[in-house]
């Protein structure tokens, strides 16, 4: 099994999507987060999707030379054009935006528009909370779930993430899909010939299935639909709120991730960027978060949000990535 260094692996993927079509800071931006991705053990997101985005950028439904821009301003909102490129320039440039911003407001939301794929949503919102700002992010994708009470995909797993800056220790990171397992775990099992639990997705006719393959060409279920529908009405939330105030495509209207052809997905992402010191300031703040902490904590067994996926990328960056020969091959193509 080929292990690469943290550089080697963000230089392969640099390569081939630079090669596939994508601009210098395009693929530089892709190309971190994906190894970022993969270094924190999110497979799903990591290196598997750079084959994804090069057949995307190669068919058109991503524009490589693609550069973000600022579509609107007013008062403490900015939204951004994506411009059908990749994610990442956009997500990266929404953030800076939003923090110079609430620097000086104490609150701004980003909001990106004629997007694509995200990765992992709390990455994008680091740079906030190394500034010390509390961060929320929010996106839609292709759809993937059904409405509460549905049978067809109309919403996607519709991620939410927020980080909680501490003083002097690791952020708090959270980043979790409203459906009841992220997509790509059925993908992976799709890949790797194995049946998914009972609970995870419908077929196509909406019958519950245990076979990955079907489940891909049916839905999701979200979160708790078993007991509830309320995974479902927060994928509402979430979608409208990153398209019906960014002009982003719905879910329903995009085509999926997971095939070669297909529209420019156009979908959306929000971040809300918060400053401590605008409400009750950082000393209380910090004093608080490391209150609740410690109580956590006093349960044996309590993992704090993230500490996980740290661990593995400080692992990854003095260890380097073991990555699968085959997507290996792949990335020296």
């Amino acid at each position: 099994m080929p292990v690469l260094g943290f550089d080697e692996a963000v230089q392969l993927a640099y390569a081939q999507l630079h090669k596939a079509g994508a601009s210098h800071d395009m693929a530089a931006s892709t190309a971190r987060a994906l190894v970022l991705a993969e270094a924190q053990g999110i497979s799903s997101h990591g290196l598997v999707r750079v084959q994804q985005y090069c057949v995307h950028l190669l068919n058109g439904r991503v524009k490589g030379d693609a550069e973000p821009s600022l579509l609107r301003r007013k008062g403490t909102a900015v939204l951004v054009d994506a411009k059908q490129g990749l994610a990442f320039p956009a997500c990266d440039f929404a953030v800076q935006e939003a923090i110079g911003m609430a620097r000086d407001t104490g609150i701004c939301i980003a909001a990106v528009t004629n997007s694509h794929h995200a990765g992992v949503l709390v990455d994008h919102l680091r740079p906030a909370g190394a500034a010390g700002f509390v961060g929320l992010a929010f996106a839609n994708s292709p759809a993937a779930m059904p409405a509460a009470g549905g049978r067809h995909a109309m919403f996607g797993t519709n991620p939410i993430a927020a980080i909680f800056p501490r003083r002097s220790d690791d952020p708090l990171l959270i980043d979790l899909a409203l459906s009841e397992v992220a997509r790509g775990k059925v993908m992976a099992a799709a890949r790797d010939g194995r049946a998914i639990p009972q609970g995870w997705a419908l077929d196509k006719d909406g019958n519950p299935t245990t076979d990955p393959w079907l489940a891909m060409e049916g839905s999701m279920l979200p979160m708790g639909a078993a007991t509830s529908s309320k995974g479902a009405m927060l994928a509402l939330i979430v979608e409208l709120l990153v398209t019906t105030l960014t002009g982003a495509n719905f879910g329903f209207e995009a085509s999926s991730f997971f095939v070669d052809e297909g529209n420019a997905p156009r979908i959306g992402q929000a971040f809300i960027l918060i400053d401590p010191a605008s409400l009750a300031g950082p000393a209380v703040y910090y004093e608080r978060m490391e209150t609740v902490i410690a109580e956590m904590l006093s349960d044996d067994g309590v993992r704090l949000a993230g500490a996980r996926r740290l661990a593995l990328e400080r692992k990854a960056r003095a260890e380097g990535l073991a990555i699968s020969d085959a997507l290996y091959a792949q990335l020296r193509l």
